[in-house]
């Protein structure tokens, strides 16, 4: 004889393998098989089945050393975002990258990944260039961020005009430039590289600020003198204002901070950019080795003068953290999917220009945490 709670447990049994025979029977007759059932989920259709991705990548130009650091910008990159796009990356070194790396790399993401060297006539010094000048310039400017550094002037070179022609960046229209040991702190629900395509926009940022006036000694005597060289190349309905507080005349150093920069790299590629690029590049300046000149407000100036503002996005949405500014929404439907603390933002602060791009380019103005009790009254 069974027990009582052998019995019970048996009834138990029973009545759930009817429920579930009964359940299946249902879809049967509505001739649906339970791997319809399972494949027909939203959540697995997210999971396996997304919308057809754009032709991009993200891309970091990084060094061995930086190992972790890049592990950990790709972990979160995964965890915002990429999980279920794994959309490429394309590593780039000015040496081979080292079997670690790419090791560590490819455990971080089971998207593609490419490993690519930049072409040593991207990272040496060109023929007009003398390096004895060269080395002055830099004995000179110790006082300067970065001013002692030779290195940092042959990064910027390259990330300022050479990048989006490297080989492995070639098939892509878009890149998306990350770097060691940033952070991303929104959950992102949509895809930044289609917002790019389906909305015409060719150049987007997080944060922007005021750059170091000692950096870029001559930039602008260089970016006039183009301007009035190539007038046909400025864009209609260009950013001018945004990056001048006098028509023209002089450059108030505002610049998108490029370390974080969504590009589609065929502007970066077309004759209008090449021209402005090599203009600099050949001038006899030498910006990029006698001064300090970077890559941010080379690509900010080229992106305000050579596009029309309505092509150039702020992504509010996307939290980052670069050492020692923040992007951090204050928006409550933002800030939902957001683990940073918004009164950090340094958009919101007297030495960035982001709140002055978004009143020239008609966009909605950003909403600072104490604004808060008013937005939800409206």
């Amino acid at each position: 004889m069974l027990s009582k709670r052998s019995s019970g447990k048996t009834v138990g049994v029973a009545f759930a393998a009817a429920l579930l025979t009964l359940i299946v029977l249902y879809h049967i007759s509505r001739r649906r098989s339970i791997s319809s059932i399972l494949t027909s989920s939203p959540l697995r259709s997210r999971i396996l089945s997304p919308r057809p991705k754009v032709n991009a990548a993200f891309v970091m130009l990084v060094q061995n050393k930086d190992v972790y650091g890049a592990v950990n910008t790709i972990r979160q990159i995964e965890d915002r975002f990429n999980l279920n796009y794994r959309y490429p990356y394309v590593f780039l070194n000015d040496k081979p990258f080292t079997q670690e790396f790419m090791g560590m790399m490819k455990k971080a993401s089971k998207a593609e990944m490419t490993f690519g060297v930049v072409p040593v006539e991207h990272w040496s010094y060109p023929d007009w260039i003398s390096k004895e000048q060269a080395a002055e310039a830099r004995e000179r400017m110790r006082h300067v961020i970065y001013g002692s550094s030779e290195s940092y002037r042959h990064m910027c070179r390259y990330q300022s005009g050479f990048i989006s022609q490297h080989d492995a960046l070639l098939q892509y229209d878009y890149y998306w430039r990350i770097e060691p040991d940033v952070k991303y702190s929104c959950d992102l629900d949509f895809d930044p590289f289609r917002y790019m395509q389906e909305n015409g926009k060719n150049y987007a940022f997080t944060i922007s600020i005021y750059e170091y006036a000692e950096t870029v000694v001559g930039l602008w005597d260089a970016t006039k003198e183009f301007m009035e060289k190539y007038p046909h190349l400025l864009a209609e309905n260009n950013a001018l204002d945004l990056i001048s507080d006098d028509g023209g005349k002089t450059y108030n150093n505002c610049h998108f901070w490029s370390n974080f920069e969504i590009v589609d790299t065929r502007w970066m590629r077309s004759d209008a950019f090449r021209q402005f690029f090599d203009h600099l590049d050949h001038h006899s300046i030498g910006g990029f080795f006698y001064q300090r000149w970077g890559d941010a407000p080379v690509h900010t100036i080229a992106a305000a003068l050579l596009l029309p503002i309505d092509q150039i996005h702020f992504f509010r949405e996307i939290g980052y953290y670069h050492n020692p500014f923040f992007n951090c929404p204050a928006e409550p439907e933002l800030q939902s999917k957001c683990h940073c603390d918004p009164a950090l933002n340094v958009n919101r602060e007297r030495f960035t220009c982001t709140a002055k791009f978004l009143e020239l380019s008609g966009a909605k103005r950003m909403v600072y945490p104490e604004e808060l009790d008013d937005y939800y009254e409206e």
